[in-house]
């Protein structure tokens, strides 16, 4: 027995060694904006030295010899003056999300999100607790910040207040909204960024592809229950009897009851958002529906898919709208407008970056850099015969270590989609996007729980230590680790079971390329 004590103490400490080296290396990493402007930067030098050694690939479709164009000759520096512009308007998640951003922040700012994750954790029974806690966290998706801010420490609160320990709340929560964070019940903010950035990679092959938002929207409930089970299963069974019972001295707080016009509030929200789901379901449910495709009566390639965006928009603008006005938090246009320019006021940062990735993506598009690596690499799998479904699982493994050392999943995908997407559609039995998105998902979601770069894990350790001041970075990811494990397990399983029986991913969203 002192052998196997001794023995997980030196693993133990290995462990927690190799966790510091991993946030040393985060924390030296440069902010992702100039990440993108460095990349851009080595994407000229190395079309001019590519182009120097006369490197070129075949390809496969039309059997063209692609080559080099460099960016630092005159018709490059041409190119890249007068496009710097046009790159960061076309770019498609710039536009997609301060669309859906218009409806997703007046739904935060007039209390409707934080007043629906209340109302479903407190109404739960308490023996579907746990369950509910983690539900709110997957549910929470579609407002980051919400999640983080407000259901996390109000799951230890709760936790606590049932005489539970606090620490089991806050993982029931964090795995719900941080682990979940590539599933969900509902089309998020998130969705139209990295269908955006998969449009502009997939059309480094088929030019006239698009990416829809939805696109993972099948795959995505599959693993909302994914999520849901394993996070209740690993909360109850393994992380609470672990942590055994709170001998802390932190007084316990109410749970604070949802009041008489929030419930009203909530109910006709609820009722609005029926009424505007059925009037959109009038528009494509019929064969001569408003918003079918007018020439095929397709639904898939119609205007409702086309203009998905503003859906989503009124689908949460509408409800929100609704519940402001019943409990006063919108009482007039001035206060509308207050909500949807503090949302707006807070995507600096996001506009920023999305200018210099935008610049990256296509540079290296313009470059032909990435179709050449993207047939090579292609051509490469081909050869090891590595293109099965084990090919997708190898790249959710990739995903997940790339998240340990880089926290934004746009910036992730902006770098990632380029290469992975081209390279998995040249393949004999080509993927569509979609299925490289979905894994990259997958991946970017399983360590999101246990490294220090995920921007809100600063915030996490200090709600922590609200119940235990000891309680830090170690304390977070020996007890978030057992909610990855078993995450990577079942939602590996669930992607390969997917592919075998060629489910579609969402709304055109098959497996292979037609």
């Amino acid at each position: 027995m002192s052998f196997l004590r001794k023995t997980r103490s030196v693993m133990s400490k290995a462990f927690t060694r190799s966790l510091d080296y991993i946030e040393i290396i985060g924390n030296k990493l440069p902010h992702p904006a100039t990440i993108f402007a460095l990349l851009a930067l080595i994407v000229i030098l190395l079309s001019t030295l590519t182009y120097w050694l006369g490197t070129s690939a075949v390809h496969p479709v039309d059997q063209s010899v692609v080559t080099v164009n460099n960016l630092l000759s005159g018709d490059g520096i041409r190119w890249i003056y007068t496009n710097i512009l046009p790159n960061f308007l076309r770019f498609p998640p710039l536009g997609y999300v301060l669309v859906v951003m218009v409806g997703i922040g007046l739904a935060e700012g007039s209390g409707l999100f934080a007043v629906m994750i209340r109302s479903l954790v407190l109404s739960a029974p308490p023996r579907l607790i746990t369950m509910a806690i983690v539900l709110a966290g997957i549910i929470s998706g579609l407002a980051v910040e919400a999640g983080y801010v407000i259901l996390i420490p109000l799951g230890a609160m709760l936790f606590h207040a049932l005489g539970r320990h606090p620490m089991a709340g806050l993982a029931a929560a964090f795995c719900g909204v941080s682990g979940g964070f590539g599933a969900n019940f509902f089309i998020g903010s998130v969705d139209p960024i990295l269908a955006g950035i998969s449009t502009s990679a997939a059309q480094l092959i088929i030019p006239e592809m698009v990416v829809n938002p939805a696109v993972n929207y099948y795959f995505m409930i599959a693993s909302s229950f994914v999520v849901l089970f394993v996070g209740t299963w690993v909360t109850d069974r393994v992380v609470e009897p672990r942590l055994g019972k709170y001998e802390g001295t932190t007084e316990k707080f109410a749970i604070q009851q949802l009041t008489p016009e929030e419930r009203k509030g909530l109910r006709w929200a609820g009722i609005s958002t029926l009424i505007f789901v059925a009037l959109m379901s009038l528009t494509v449910i019929p064969g001569n529906g408003l918003l079918r495709n007018p020439e095929t009566g397709s639904v898939l390639h119609s205007p409702f898919f086309d203009g998905i965006i503003i859906g989503i928009l009124l689908f949460f603008f509408i409800p929100a709208l609704v519940y402001g006005r019943i409990t006063g938090t919108i009482r007039n246009d001035k206060d509308l407008m207050k909500h949807i320019i503090k949302s707006m006021s807070g995507m600096g940062g996001y506009i920023v970056l999305v200018f210099f990735a935008a610049q990256f993506v296509y540079f290296f598009n313009h470059s032909n850099l990435g179709l050449i690596i993207a047939i090579k690499g292609a051509s490469g799998l081909r050869d090891i015969g590595f293109t099965g479904p084990m090919l997708i699982v190898a790249f959710v493994f990739l995903s997940a270590f790339i998240n340990l050392f880089m926290g934004s999943a746009s910036a992730k995908w902006a770098i990632i989609a380029p290469v992975f997407i081209p390279m998995l559609m040249l393949l004999d039995n080509p993927y569509h996007p979609g299925i490289t998105q979905a894994a990259f998902r997958i991946g970017d979601s399983l360590t999101n729980l246990i490294t220090p770069m995920m921007s809100y894990f600063a915030l996490i350790v200090t709600f922590a230590q609200k119940y235990d001041e000891r309680y830090g970075i170690g304390t977070i990811i020996s007890t978030m680790l057992p909610y990855t494990i078993f995450l990577t397990i079942f939602w590996t399983l669930l992607m390969v079971a997917w592919v075998y029986l060629g489910i579609p991913l969402g709304p055109d969203g098959p497996i292979y390329i037609q």
